[in-house]
C-alpha cells in the first residue's frame, strides 16, 4: 500500500461509539509509543485492545509500520478473526492466534502487548529466564509466567497451552520469542511492558560486565506481590494512568496524527 493510500483511509470516528473511539486513539498512541521507544520489529509484533462492551478487539493493520498507525486504520475483529468493520487491511495471522487466546479467557484484560526486542529475546533465550537483579524485575516477578516456543504462532491448537501457561499473570516471557504484557487498560499494559523491557535490558547489561551479580534477597522476593500492591495503593491505584498523559504529550510533539 502506498503512502497516499494510507493517508486516504477514511476516519471512522462517526461510525463507532465514543468508548470504541477512545480505545482506538489510545491503541494507536500505544503503537506509536512502542515505535518511539525502539521496541517495534518492522511490521511484525502486535498490540490489541478490547472494544469496550463487546468481545471484539482491535489490532494493527498488517503491513503498516507502527509509527504510521492511526485510530481509524486499526482493524476490528471478533474472537474468530472475522472483521467486524470494512477495512482495506488484513491482520497478522500469528497476532490473531496470540491475542485471541488471551482475550478469550482473560475477561479482566483490555490490552495485550507483544514485542520482539533484542533484550527481551536475549533474556527469553536464557534457561533461568528473568533474574531478580533490579527493582524493575521485582515488579515483573510478582506476576510472571512463561510459555514454551512452538514455532511461529499459526497453530490454533497452541492457544489452549498459552492460556494455561498465562493463568492469571500479567507478564509473560515467551522463550526464544519475546515478551508479552496484559492488563485492564492500554496505559497499564504499556507501563508493564516498559518495566519488563527495562528489567531485560538491565539483566543483559549486568551480565555483559562479567562481574559477580547481586540477586535481590529471597525474603524481599517472597513479599514482592504485597510490595507491588502497596506501591499501587500509594499511587492511588492509577497505575499507568500517572504516566500516560505525559507519554501522550511527548507523542504529540514527536509523532502527532495517531488520533485520526
Amino acid at each position: 500500500m502506498t503512502a497516499a493510500q494510507i493517508k486516504s483511509v477514511p476516519n471512522v470516528k462517526d461510525q463507532v461509539s465514543a468508548a470504541e473511539w477512545q480505545a482506538r486513539v489510545d491503541l494507536a498512541a500505544c503503537y506509536r509509543l512502542i515505535a518511539l521507544h525502539g521496541w517495534d520489529d518492522l511490521i511484525f509484533t502486535h498490540i490489541s485492545a478490547k472494544v469496550p462492551g463487546t468481545e471484539d478487539f482491535l489490532i494493527n493493520p498488517f503491513g503498516l509500520m507502527f509509527h504510521e498507525i492511526t485510530a481509524s486504520s486499526l482493524v476490528k475483529v471478533d474472537l474468530t478473526g472475522v472483521k467486524q468493520m470494512d477495512s482495506p487491511y488484513e491482520i497478522n495471522p500469528a497476532g490473531y492466534t496470540i491475542h485471541s487466546a488471551v482475550h478469550e479467557v482473560r475477561h479482566d484484560v483490555g490490552c495485550v502487548i507483544h514485542t520482539h526486542t533484542a533484550a527481551g529475546i536475549a533474556v527469553s533465550a536464557q534457561k533461568q529466564g528473568l533474574l531478580p537483579l533490579s527493582q524493575q524485575s521485582l515488579f515483573v516477578l510478582s506476576s510472571l509466567s512463561y510459555h514454551g516456543y512452538e514455532g511461529v504462532a499459526l497453530n490454533h491448537e497452541e492457544k489452549a497451552r498459552l492460556q494455561a501457561d498465562l493463568g492469571e499473570s500479567n507478564f509473560m516471557i515467551l522463550p526464544n520469542h519475546g515478551l508479552m504484557t496484559c492488563s485492564a487498560s492500554i496505559a497499564d499494559a504499556f507501563l508493564m511492558m516498559f518495566t519488563l523491557q527495562r528489567a531485560c535490558e538491565v539483566q543483559v547489561m549486568a551480565q555483559s560486565g562479567g562481574a559477580e551479580l547481586i540477586h535481590i534477597p529471597q525474603q524481599i522476593l517472597d513479599g514482592a506481590k504485597a510490595m507491588v500492591q502497596g506501591v499501587m495503593k500509594t499511587a492511588q491505584g492509577m497505575g499507568g494512568n500517572l504516566a500516560w498523559p505525559a507519554l501522550l504529550r511527548k507523542l504529540d510533539q514527536q509523532n502527532p496524527g495517531y488520533n485520526a
